[in-house]
């Protein structure tokens, strides 16, 4: 690591070095990711299998787990600021495994929806974890680099989670998918044998509710923070939007269900190739003119979508083409908005961390869960919803720098509470 970029009471152990840390982070996220992403191509066969007679039912295996994931992340925070981050997250991970390998076992639709839920509330601490061992080691800009960069590696598997889906669920069965996540859980706590403990003992805070409310409401009041926090929370939202509709979508409206693996990785591409670009140009520009930009790049391109859709002509590449854009433009976006939300609580990271986790997914999942809802086998629910969630988004982003866009690197005002 470099000395420079840490803070000063970062700790004093021997860690990995920056890119072993930076692929393993990622790593732990993209439990996360395949939990989600590889599910996509199988759901038909899920449904199917489990006696789904809705269509748009079946999107709720992907919807209950992101709830869980929001519901968890409000507690981990807290408790890696109290027991250390290690301490957190290895029996989490091994909580995901036990859950995974239950989702493979489930026997009805309503106790695998149960167990879903119950793997996102156990994976909520891959994130939290990772935003906190990061903040622990850097501020500013240089953390935005570092988050750019494991979001770039952990791209990889939203890129080709859905092959990997559809090739095991085709030698193996669509049970098969939940104990592969259970076995790259079990690697993973391998490799963080590596990883020391990045809480330092005199940031360690007390477990108990009023420590936990009173750091709740520092966030919520911080206007800055929330602005950003929940705006973040509407662009995911439109992600998952996305997430939850994408198979309905090409099998349906483009009749291309065996292209549905491909079309998903080109458009993951975009935030993989977003996420590169932000991790180079982040420091030069500064988060806000890189985030903010992208905003109105999001808005214009959301209006392109919206004009294709009501064309009546539109084609399965002019559709991935935009999508490939505008979810590319949220790679921008999400780990600089973060950034920005996280800049003034490096005393309590784990807190707030946590905390933002929690609004930002649950905001996120219930949006992404409206919007795949509104699914009428045609474009146009999406198209509209990426327009409203990016015009609500920056006015949000308005009202927390007190109507001050683009400011440069070190010149932003003083948050307003």
């Amino acid at each position: 690591m470099h000395n420079s970029t840490r803070p000063s009471s970062a700790p004093t152990a021997r860690l990995p070095g920056d890119r072993e840390m930076v692929l393993m982070m990622a790593m732990v996220m993209a439990l996360n990711a395949l939990a989600i992403d590889s599910m996509l191509p199988t759901l038909p066969a899920i449904g199917q299998a489990l006696g789904v007679t809705v269509p748009n039912d079946r999107q709720y295996v992907i919807s209950v787990y992101l709830l869980g994931v929001g519901f968890g992340s409000l507690v981990y925070g807290p408790l890696a600021d109290r027991f250390g981050r290690k301490g957190v997250l290895v029996p989490a991970l091994v909580a995901y495994t036990l859950f995974a390998i239950g989702c493979g076992l489930a026997t009805s639709y309503p106790m695998l929806l149960a167990l879903r839920f119950g793997h996102g509330l156990t994976s909520a601490a891959l994130g939290v974890i990772v935003v906190a061992v990061i903040r622990d080691l850097f501020v500013g800009d240089a953390m935005a680099k570092r988050m750019s960069l494991i979001f770039l590696v952990f791209m990889i598997v939203p890129i080709i989670a859905p092959s990997i889906g559809a090739g095991v669920a085709a030698i193996a069965g669509w049970r098969a998918i939940f104990f592969l996540f259970a076995a790259m859980a079990l690697l993973m706590l391998l490799w963080l044998r590596r990883l020391p403990e990045t809480l330092e003992p005199h940031d360690v805070r007390k477990l108990d509710w009023r420590t936990m409310v009173a750091g709740w409401v520092t966030v919520t009041r911080h206007r800055r923070a929330a602005g950003y926090m929940i705006a973040s929370g509407l662009m995911q939202g439109a992600l998952f939007g996305y997430l939850n509709s994408s198979e309905q979508i090409i099998a349906e409206v483009f009749d291309a269900r065996t292209l549905f693996p491909l079309i998903f990785a080109c458009v993951a591409i975009g935030i993989a190739i977003a996420n590169f670009s932000n991790a180079r140009i982040v420091e030069r520009f500064g988060a806000r003119r890189v985030s903010q930009t992208a905003v109105f790049a999001f808005m214009a391109t959301a209006a392109m979508q919206i004009v294709a859709a009501l064309s009546g002509a539109e084609t399965l590449v002019m559709f991935t083409v935009l999508m490939m854009v505008n979810v590319g433009l949220i790679g921008f976006i999400g780990s600089n908005f973060g950034s920005i939300a996280m800049e003034d609580f490096g005393h309590m990271a784990g807190v707030a961390s946590s905390y933002q986790s929690f609004a930002k997914t649950l905001l996120a999942a219930v949006v992404g869960a409206a919007i795949g809802q509104q699914y009428d086998g045609t474009t146009l629910p999406l198209a509209y919803a990426f327009m409203l969630c990016a015009a609500v988004g920056l006015a949000l982003v308005l009202w927390a720098e007190g109507g001050k866009l683009f400011t440069r690197p070190g010149t932003a005002p003083k948050s307003p509470f």
